[in-house]
């Protein structure tokens, strides 16, 4: 099974997209984790990656569709892949259809997770991390604790810049503004499966499983 998932900040897709890759057998591909990896093993594709970004301009979409094109071609992901992080505006949504045709990739569901924008702020303001490991919690995970769950250091937990509500709201203002076309392609192509992002986390994805059989039969 392939699939490509969508959400805004805080949403949840990150851990939807462990839960599946675990529940299917098959790959969780971040495009900035191999974005990184490209880099770190200083691929062709990563060299020119990194030079772009040592001069602080963004990555164009050709190189990483080229570094996607590179991931998917991985013996790993010969049976599927859930791939997020792109792609995030129309265009680069066009280019990735031309890849999947090259790598000849049928039966691509794309999801897209939702969720109340009031809920979103509320989760994400919610957070602190870890001074030390960098860890990301709750404040219920942390309250009443001296010492972080995960690396057992005595630290004081803090609010990211990334979980401040002014940042949230612009950065669900760009998801909105540059995805929602992408969403809306896909809707028109029947291709895009939508699920509520809120509740339990086992019935989200047991929607998202349910709603990409619809599809299929």
């Amino acid at each position: 099974m392939r699939l490509i998932l969508f959400g805004a900040p805080g949403v949840g897709k990150g851990t939807q997209a462990k839960i599946l890759a675990s529940r299917l057998n098959i790959p969780h591909i971040s495009t900035g984790d191999i974005l990184r990896e490209a880099v770190k093993e200083k691929t062709p594709l990563g060299i020119k990656a990194f030079e772009i970004m040592s001069r602080g301009e963004l990555v164009s979409d050709d190189i990483m569709i080229g570094i996607i094109h590179d991931a998917l071609n991985q013996t790993r992901c010969k049976d599927g892949f859930i791939l997020d992080g792109f792609p995030r505006t129309l265009p680069q949504a066009k280019e990735i259809e031309k890849l999947f045709t090259e790598l000849k990739l049928e039966n691509i569901f794309y999801v897209n997770l939702t969720a109340n924008s009031d809920e979103i702020i509320r989760r994400l303001t919610n957070r602190r991390a870890c001074k030390v490991c960098q860890s990301i919690f709750t404040l219920s995970e942390i309250q009443d604790k001296e010492k972080c769950p995960v690396c057992n250091s005595a630290c004081s937990f803090y609010q990211r810049d990334d979980d401040k509500e002014e940042v949230i709201r612009n950065r669900m203002e760009i998801f909105n503004t540059t995805t929602q076309p992408v969403l809306d392609y896909y809707e028109r192509r029947g291709n895009l499966v939508t699920v509520d992002g809120l509740g339990a986390i086992d019935d989200i994805t047991a929607s998202i499983l349910t709603s990409i059989e619809a599809k299929l039969e």
